[in-house]
């Protein structure tokens, strides 16, 4: 019966599939992969003539789905991330490391992006946001899909044995096994949006807001203010809190030793939780500092209240890759 399905309808299956996951939906496209490479091996003479259309078929539709996301990172540009950051499950703090991988990288990141959990959530519509051209995209995306679609089916090939073996279990089990897949899969992205929600709600009241920390800047003793958003971030929305400082939370170790422990800071980020400014605050006050506070709503927050910004001005930069030998300037 799956050996019928897989022969008849396998190729339609990891194509929609495929598509879907690129497309962002929450349906993990790898094991339908193992499944057709798993099946291939045991059904060479039928299945198996089916596995390259079907490798080409799966490039086809990664490349179709990530281009979607491409051309809304072109057209929307920093709104298409924040949507991004703000609906993924993962941690703020993940989105920042991918903008520092593709910042450090370029466009070659889309070559292993899809083997990476998590690197492939902003990489594609960043590209398309730093102004990648379409063609040096598709031609690593297209890389990147056939690495990935080649690994499946090849791990497929490798453990077809166990697969047959556990849809044997599976087929003796009837329904029920759809059942605790579907369970098992629902748990744990409750458990991760419960982690987040907790997160927030723990710090929802260790910020300040954009009012306060306007007065407190006219003040004798003015805070000093961190933009901790990465390069990258910072390329696509050039604009700072007047007096802000750089500051990149992997080099704690110098804020520390720079700053007073008695010293008002204030961090701020542009994603949507300010997870990473939060989670900054944490490190510093765990280092004896007493007085630091996340800024609620980052710069979006300080914009939205009409209050001033700074412009920077970055030098040229090639195939949307930033050019970390030159630090940007405000004007």
């Amino acid at each position: 019966m799956l050996h019928d399905l897989v022969a008849r309808y396998g190729p339609a299956l990891v194509f929609v599939n495929a598509l879907a996951a690129s497309l962002g939906l929450p349906v993990p496209a790898m094991p339908t992969l193992v499944l057709f490479g798993a099946m291939a091996a045991l059904h060479p003479g039928s299945i198996g003539a089916q596995l390259m259309p079907v490798l080409a078929l799966a490039v086809l539709a990664s490349v179709i789905g990530d281009s979607v996301w491409f051309l809304a990172g072109r057209r929307y540009g920093g709104a298409t991330l924040k949507t991004l950051c703000r609906l993924s499950l993962s941690r703020d703090t993940c989105v920042k490391k991918t903008e520092r991988f593709f910042g450090r990288w370029g466009v070659r990141v889309l070559t292993v992006s899809k083997l990476v959990p998590g690197l492939s959530l902003l990489s594609v519509p960043l590209a398309g946001a730093l102004g990648t051209p379409y063609r040096a995209f598709v031609a690593h995306d297209g890389v990147g899909a056939a690495i990935w679609a080649s690994l499946g089916l090849a791990i497929g090939v490798l453990v077809s044995r166990q697969v047959d073996w556990m849809f044997a279990a599976a087929g003796r089990l009837g329904h029920a096994s759809l059942l605790v897949v579907a369970v098992l899969l629902i748990l744990y992205a409750a458990y991760r949006w419960m982690r987040r929600r907790a997160l927030m709600k723990k710090l929802a009241n260790a910020r300040i807001g954009v009012d306060e920390l306007y007065a407190l800047m006219s003040a004798q003793t003015a805070p000093i203010i961190f933009d901790i958003r990465s390069e990258e971030k910072r390329r696509l929305d050039p604009y700072v809190i007047p007096g802000a400082l750089f500051a990149d939370e992997r080099r704690l170790d110098e804020i520390i030793a720079t700053y007073r422990p008695e010293q008002k800071l204030v961090i701020y980020c542009s994603c949507p939780n300010e997870v990473s400014a939060a989670w900054m605050a944490k490190k510093l006050m765990d280092a004896g500092f007493r007085d630091v506070l996340p800024l609620k709503g980052g710069i979006d927050a300080w914009r939205e209240a009409a209050l001033e910004v700074a412009m920077l001005q970055f030098p040229a930069a090639d195939e949307g890759r930033p050019d970390h030998h030159s630090a940007p300037r405000a004007a």
